[in-house]
């Protein structure tokens, strides 16, 4: 187990994940239990961490000498960890690493707390042997004493505390490689920082710093610099002078410039340079395909010559960027620019506010009470609310919302829908790209409330003067009105939407092969409901029919008021003017119309139907059980035209049945997951309703629930089949306990949508080990004939045999470290699972490759578990002998002779090279 961390990169090691290690309990004394796995001592899993370790220092069990990995929680009575951890240094001798981090409680709102840290006792200098301290999210406002004497430290996390400053000692640790000092408030650096000549990778990040000593430039082994987020006017000229430098990270800094020597770098691959003040680089970088320059005023000239930015302004606009444990900002008249932890970015101009004031932010999951959605609207993300609502600005404030693009986007648009007066309203929306899959929406709000991005179709705005005005489409140019003079003595606001439908759609709808629509068009306006004379719309022919062409008995016009949900046949009430192309009629007052052409007498109550269609998202409800883990269930409801490419992503890591039958389902509505037959879910789940999970789905947005399931049967005597049904709206009263018995449930108001099923192995290990599970294992591939393969059953006797040494093994073979923390984690109380887990997903991605057996082998002897090895051998020793001895019979190979590569004195490496 000593070799855990010598494959361990410092940037895993310093996961924030949540996962945790699942370990065995070790103690003598009843009632007070310890963490203890191998060399590992977990004490942030469970409150009362010092008091365990304080045990333990006090008995000095024989597995403490051992511990070369302790995490301890630092939400902990401050006096009582100074206490435990001047301990630490005789009672753990060789500890190589340690964690005392905090973050793992969450406020009211969900923010991440901070740990009650302050500083370290002085002799934890005497741990010799560390090489990884990780001190993140605690309240250490300078740098203990103790951290420069520490010479063996390979790694040192400081993020999210509250250092103004580093210590000139710092420059003292000679084989320092990974520095992150990220979410302080760091004003200056020490000139010493150039002393640290192993340093290879540094993480300034989230800072207030204005300058960077030139020293820096002595960090010959650097590759990776993130200095993003501070102040940053300039940049030192010995940067140029980092020759391993690889990723440099300048972005959201008040650069006006940069070094020329960058450009000549030998070996970067990246420079971010995004959102500062650069107006003018040189040529080598402006043309270098590894720069990223968005948001800068590159280029922007005026009539005056260019004159050197107003230093003294800048002090007026201060950044802020908000971490997780934070939801509140301070604003003050000189403006601001905040950038919060879920990506939200705000921009105050001076002069916005006349009074300091404190605004609160939160971000809601959507929710129908939340969220506003027209017939035809697609919501793009979650809903974020700024208080204190209603608080006008004396300017508009600037707003981003990040959000991932719709794939399909004709004749639609993103906006920014916000809530005023007990309304919503569309505000003017510009979109910003800052990668292929990631935009900002962009707009100017004069007061805060609740706000989402919403695609919406296409809307054309004009403001109608009593004069007149023709008001056109920008979606689809055949579609117009024509106001003339006099049709409104005051102003108002004309709004046009038109929606498309796809005319094989309506084709199958109405099993009519002739039949066709023009697109749907939405006229609205303020003030009052008619005008004082007709305006004149005009719509295209439905495609196919020409004006010259069509049987006029067969064209039809509708139109539908807002308050009710049938539409009126208006043929034979207004006078249609045909052309070649187009449609024209006049109007009083708005509302939808929409042109039709079928051979239907009465089209009413189709028109209706296709309303619906319109409105509807047909879409597939799946139930996939993980491969490795059969309890672990994920649900997933998403459109029809995505369910290939899903099931090709998630395949190779879960199983299941096909997905249900096509459902139609409303945007927004929320329907429910119901375990049935023996198999249950967790109540306690915040979105579990009387043991069901609630779902509200929205078709540009993830519908994803993954969660366990147990049962309450027997599953030693035989394997648990049972199902997962799925209701729409209100929780039904009973649920059916056959999926039979639920299609059943006809008609236009029924609840059940679909039922699939759910089947649990037979577990025959004792008490549920899972030694011998009956999982569906995925055809392995491991090895070749000639060298031997190994089966199933070789994998799992060799699982069998790892116990708390499988860490190491998994390092060895090329694992990363997160992957090990998703495992833990993820099998928490069951290390056969996490053993069977790692090793059968590393032996499904070696598959058919060659050299993977003999990989296996030389990873087991790395890890000390020769006895291991020599068992693999013996398997592979056999395999051959079978055939070689299969060969013969055949008669394909003399009977005294020996094949090539198949010498029993041939080891598995030699084998296949």
């Amino acid at each position: 187990m000593a070799a855990v961390l010598e494959g361990l990169e410092p940037e895993e090691a310093a996961t924030e994940d949540a996962a945790r290690p699942a370990v065995e309990a070790v103690d003598s004394r009843p009632g007070a239990p310890f963490l203890l796995a191998g060399n590992q001592l977990n004490l942030d899993i469970r409150p009362g961490g010092c008091h365990r370790l304080q045990y333990l220092c006090s008995q000095q069990p024989p597995q403490l000498l051992q511990v070369e990995f302790l995490r301890l929680s630092t939400h902990e009575d401050p006096r009582l960890l100074d206490d435990t951890l001047a301990q630490v240094p005789w009672s753990l001798l060789r500890l190589r690493s340690l964690v005392l981090k905090g973050g793992q409680s969450r406020g009211a709102l969900g923010a991440c707390l901070r740990g009650t840290l302050t500083t370290l006792p002085a002799g934890l200098s005497d741990l010799a042997c560390l090489a990884h301290l990780d001190l993140s999210f605690n309240r250490l406002e300078t740098l203990p004493t103790c951290i420069p004497e520490l010479r063996s430290l390979d790694s040192l996390l400081l993020s999210h505390n509250c250092l103004s400053e580093l210590p000139e000692a710092l420059g003292a640790l000679p084989t320092l490689t990974f520095l992150s000092v990220t979410h302080n408030c760091l004003k200056r650096l020490p000139t010493t920082l150039g002393c640290l000549s192993t340093l290879q990778r540094l993480d300034l990040s989230e800072n207030l710093l204005d300058t960077i000593p030139s020293e820096i430039g002595d960090l010959s082994s650097l590759s990776e610099l993130n200095l993003a987020s501070n102040r940053l006017q300039n940049l030192p000229a010995s940067l140029a002078g980092l020759r391993s430098l690889r990723l440099l990270v300048l972005h959201s800094n008040l650069l006006t410039s940069v070094p020329t020597g960058l450009a000549h770098l030998p070996l970067i691959s990246r420079l971010d340079l995004r959102d500062n003040q650069l107006r003018d680089l040189p040529a080598e970088l402006l043309d270098a395909p590894f720069v990223r320059l968005q948001g800068n005023p590159l280029g922007e000239t005026s009539a005056a010559p260019l004159s050197p930015p107003d230093i003294s302004r800048i002090p007026e606009m201060p950044r802020l960027f908000l971490t997780s444990d934070l939801d509140s900002f301070l604003v003050t008249p000189h403006g601001c620019s905040v950038t919060l932890a879920c990506g939200v970015r705000l921009q105050f101009p001076a002069g916005a506010t006349t009074t300091p004031i404190t605004i609160h932010y939160r971000l809601w999951l959507p929710e129908p009470h939340l969220v506003s959605l027209g017939p035809h609207d697609f919501l793009l993300s979650g809903v974020l609310e700024l208080q204190p609502h209603g608080v006008a600005f004396q300017q508009d404030v600037s707003l981003w919302l990040l959000f991932v693009p719709p794939r399909v986007r004709r004749c639609r648009e993103v906006v920014v829908r916000t809530r005023s007066d007990n309304s919503w309203n569309d505000l003017e929306t510009h979109l910003e790209e800052e990668a292929p899959k990631r935009l900002w929406a962009r707009c100017q709000v004069p007061h805060f409330s609740w706000f989402l991005v919403v695609l919406r179709p296409v809307s054309n705005t004009c403001l109608l003067p009593p004069e007149g005005a023709l008001l056109c489409s920008s979606g689809h140019p055949g579609v117009k009105v024509t106001f003339p003079s006099g049709a409104t003595e005051e102003p108002r606001q004309v709004t046009m939407q038109v929606v498309h439908m796809a005319g094989a759609e309506l084709r199958a709808l109405l099993e009519e092969s002739e039949a066709s629509v023009s697109p749907l068009l939405c006229l609205s306006q303020s003030g009052p409901p008619s005008f004082l004379h007709p305006v004149t719309v005009q719509l295209p022919l439905p495609p196919g029919v020409t004006g010259f062409s069509l049987d006029r008995s067969h064209l039809h016009l509708l139109y539908r008021t807002p308050s009710t949900t049938t539409w009126d046949d208006i043929t034979t009430q207004v006078a249609l003017e045909l052309t070649h192309l187009y449609a024209r009629f006049q109007v009083t007052h708005f509302s939808w119309y929409w042109l039709w052409y079928t051979t239907k007498s009465c089209v009413g109550g189709l028109a209706r139907k296709a309303w619906e269609r319109l409105r509807l998202h047909r879409v597939n409800l799946i139930a996939l059980q993980r491969r490795r883990d059969p309890e672990q269930v994920l649900l997933q409801c998403l459109p029809r035209n995505k369910v290939d490419a899903t099931l090709c992503r998630l395949l190779d890591r879960y199983r299941g049945p096909e997905p249900s039958d096509t459902v139609e389902m409303f945007e927004g509505e929320k329907f429910f997951a119901a375990f049935e037959r023996g198999i249950d879910v967790d109540a306690d789940r915040p979105d579990c309703v009387d043991g069901r999970i609630c779902f509200v789905f929205y078709s540009h947005l993830k519908n994803v629930k993954e969660v366990y399931i147990t049962t309450t049967l027997d599953r030693e005597a035989q394997a648990v089949r049972g199902q997962v049904s799925f209701y729409r709206g209100s929780l039904p009263t009973e649920v059916p306990q056959e999926a039979e018995a639920a299609r059943q449930r006809k008609g236009t108001d029924a609840l059940w949508m679909a039922t699939l099923p759910i089947k649990l192995p037979r577990l025959r290990g004792p008490q549920g080990s899972g030694q011998g599970t009956d999982f569906s294992l995925m055809p392995l591939n491991l090895g070749d004939a000639e060298t031997g393969f190994l089966t199933q059953s070789n994998l799992l006797s060799v699982a069998s045999r790892l116990g708390p040494d499988w860490p190491a093994v998994a390092l060895h073979l090329g694992m990363p470290y997160r992957e090990l923390q998703c495992i833990r984690h993820e099998f928490r109380d069951d290390l056969d699972g996490q053993i069977r887990h790692m090793l059968f997903s590393w032996a499904e991605r070696q598959a058919g490759q060659p050299g993977a057996v003999g990989h296996l082998v030389k990873a087991l002897e790395q890890s000390d578990r020769q006895d291991v090895a020599e068992e693999v051998r013996a398997i592979l020793e056999l395999g051959r002998h079978k055939y070689q001895d299969s060969i013969r019979r055949t008669g394909l190979a003399p009977e005294d002779s020996t094949l090539p590569g198949t010498s029993s004195s041939q080891t598995p490496e030699s084998a296949q090279a």
